[in-house]
């Protein structure tokens, strides 16, 4: 009937001080981690300099942040390049090439790349980079673009070889599957069905591959930066073990232990945001 008043709960209103509440927890829970982390490096002080280890390799970390972020800036996208125009022109030319290099490149450790590398461009056939850097203390990484010419190409024929093989056999899958040839048969360029369709899908199984080879990088860069004398985070591996300085060596294993889990962490998220079919998925 009109006007009947009819009993029942009472609509949940929004609690305004909800959104103030998730940011407190955010930030204060960022503290927190940030400060365990702060204090578990503490923790470690070194036996020969007698400081603790966050002084040590604050600027190391500085410096192989660096020559790792430019190795996978130019490995990443060129690896998917090669691997993707490898599995376009399968079984031709320059498929048969890449596929004789990458292989060749992948079974040469990162010591005997290094060492070539040193070999040719800085003693006895072209000399003119150097293999060997003088670098000051306090002065950003940047600032020596020929001391990271050989560093950084050693790092990326140790990484390019690997994601591009996993990325032309992705893709060898992916060309033929139906959406492919479905878009295919609507008329559109084969180049516009490669680069919009195939290697979106193509690249998200490249994606644990590349994190578990720029993890690597960080294992590997120990081995780079002992043969080019570069004062990053292996380099001080190498010098703590050498002096037996077992804190420090203890801080340099967290610290690139954390950097796998973090990468890989980071991987399964591209992952997803990457891959077209787990975005529907998970709708």
């Amino acid at each position: 009937m009109p006007g009947l008043l009819v009993e029942g709960p009472a609509p949940l209103l929004p609690d305004p001080t909800r959104p103030r509440r998730a940011r407190f927890l955010r930030g204060i829970g960022g503290f927190i981690v940030r400060r365990l982390l702060l204090g578990l490096l503490t923790l470690f002080t070194s036996l020969a300099a007698g400081v603790p280890v966050t002084s040590l390799i604050g600027e190391r970390i500085k410096y192989s942040g660096f020559l790792m972020l430019v190795a996978a800036i130019i490995s990443v996208p060129l690896a998917v390049l090669i691997g993707a125009v490898s599995a376009r022109r399968r079984d031709g030319p320059f498929d048969h090439v890449m596929s004789t290099i990458t292989l060749a490149l992948a079974a040469l450790p990162e010591f005997v790349v290094g060492i070539a590398l040193g070999v040719i461009f800085s003693t006895t056939v072209f000399h003119f980079l150097p293999s060997v850097g003088l670098y000051e203390p306090g002065v950003a990484p940047w600032r020596y673009p020929r001391e990271l010419v050989l560093p950084t190409l050693t790092l990326i024929i140790a990484v390019t070889p690997y994601i591009a093989r996993i990325m032309r056999a992705s893709m060898v899958e992916i060309l033929e599957s139906d959406y492919v040839e479905m878009a295919r048969l609507k008329g559109l360029s084969e180049r516009l069905v490669l680069w919009r369709h195939a290697v979106p899908n193509g690249i998200a199984p490249t994606f644990q591959v590349i994190a578990i080879n720029l993890a690597y990088l960080a294992g590997g860069i120990v081995v780079v930066e002992s043969v080019f004398k570069y004062p990053g985070i292996g380099a001080g591996f190498v010098d703590a073990v050498s002096s037996r300085d077992m804190p420090v060596v203890q801080a340099y294993a967290l610290l690139i232990a954390g950097l796998y889990v973090v990468l890989n962490l980071l991987a399964d998220v591209a992952t997803i945001l990457v891959s077209p079919r787990l975005r529907t998925s998970l709708k």
